[in-house]
């Protein structure tokens, strides 16, 4: 299954110099990486970047961290994934750049096979 973490530009940009993302400001203040499931990345992103005007979704395999990734109830509905160590690159399996939050619903269904 994949899940989701919602990168700005310039995050998604040192995550692929890189080969690994550490986090945001607000993951390393959790003590986490926060991800999301297919379902949850919309509402996820309407919350927490609701004004920027481009975002990175990149699409990541869960099966790549084992028991670093948790699933744990949050306030706002959950369970959520969390992930307790880095995000690495090889995980990454698909990458989608959307104008802002309002697109990221739309982009992936446009990403989706059709039925």
């Amino acid at each position: 299954m994949s899940v989701y973490k919602i990168l700005l530009p310039a995050e998604w940009a040192r995550f692929k110099a890189g080969g690994r993302f550490d986090g945001s400001p607000f993951d390393r203040a959790s003590g986490y990486i926060h991800l999301s499931t297919r379902e949850q990345v919309a509402g996820t992103a309407a919350r927490r970047f609701a004004d920027e005007d481009s975002l990175v979704l990149a699409e990541v395999d869960e099966r790549a961290f084992a028991d670093q990734l948790r699933w744990e109830m949050m306030p706002n509905g959950g369970p959520y994934p969390h992930l307790y160590g880095p995000l690495t690159l090889g995980a990454v399996v698909a990458v989608h750049e959307v104008p802002g939050a309002a697109a990221i619903e739309a982009s992936l269904t446009e990403a989706d096979p059709p039925a």
